[in-house]
């Protein structure tokens, strides 16, 4: 799809990519492409995807400087291949491993990864499994991974899923959105987010973004990171709700500035 622009725009690409992942399954992912050596890679949150307008805004503002952005949906997600899995984090980490690993082949510098809501959880345990990106944006991840479940799957639904081996979340209607199963549960559990943050590489430069007002993961979450990753910045969005409903400038420029900053850094650096 190829946009029309003013004259002293850049012309901005849209690429449609498909990247097979660790377990086999088609990725798929749009390429905003500017040119630039360097490319910035974002990930969806959880029961989200790629369109998601928290995605599409942080990539209209890095194309608008010039750096080219990839946003795909993970498996299960979106367009790509693959059931949708509760959980799942590690798996994850291995499809944002293999996204950059693809634009690693193609010479390009993967500069930032960026990720909202549980996609920061996956910059971070990305950043804590492999060293070779150096900024990170983590857009309200959770800290606690054993808090959020109860609101999801109800008070008892250890019990439950101790039972019956699984939980079926079910939409207002009453038809099922996604099963949970006790394996897929207990990965969640496993995942320290703690543990995670203190092998993150001391040099990698990290930006934590998080509303004041979001209500699905609190702003306790945001001030639980800063205590513990080295190379941290905090950025709280007065008034911003989780999916930053009437934030989305702000949330853009404050994500753009800090890759920008970096970059620009980075350069000078001898």
């Amino acid at each position: 799809m190829a946009h029309s622009h003013s004259a002293q725009d850049p012309v901005i690409e849209q690429q449609r990519v498909i990247i097979p992942s660790k377990h086999g399954e088609k990725l798929v992912g749009l390429l905003h492409e500017t040119g630039s050596k360097e490319i910035v890679i974002l990930c969806h949150g959880f029961r989200s995807r790629k369109d998601y307008n928290t995605m599409v805004n942080l990539a209209a503002a890095l194309e608008k400087e010039g750096i080219s952005v990839f946003r795909f949906d993970f498996a299960g997600n979106g367009e790509s291949e693959g059931s949708f899995q509760y959980g799942n984090y590690s798996r994850e980490a291995d499809d944002l491993h293999a996204v950059i690993q693809h634009f690693s082949g193609e010479n390009r510098v993967v500069s930032a990864i960026v990720g909202h809501s549980k996609g920061g959880n996956m910059v971070l345990l990305y950043a804590s499994k492999y060293r070779d990106i150096h900024i990170l944006v983590n857009v309200s991840g959770r800290y606690d991974l054993n808090r959020g479940i109860a609101e999801r799957l109800g008070e008892d639904f250890m019990q439950i899923i101790k039972k019956d081996g699984y939980i079926d979340v079910k939409n207002k209607t009453g038809g099922v959105e996604y099963r949970v199963t006790e394996e897929s549960l207990m990965e969640r559990l496993r995942t320290d987010m703690h543990e995670a943050c203190l092998k993150i590489d001391k040099e990698c430069r990290v930006l934590t973004v998080h509303g004041s007002a979001d209500e699905i993961i609190p702003i306790e979450d945001a001030l639980e990171f800063a205590k513990i990753i080295p190379n941290h910045k905090l950025h709280i969005v007065e008034g911003a709700n989780h999916g930053y409903t009437s934030h989305q400038t702000e949330l853009a420029s404050v994500v753009v500035n800090f890759i920008k900053t970096v970059l620009e850094q980075d350069k000078v650096a001898p």
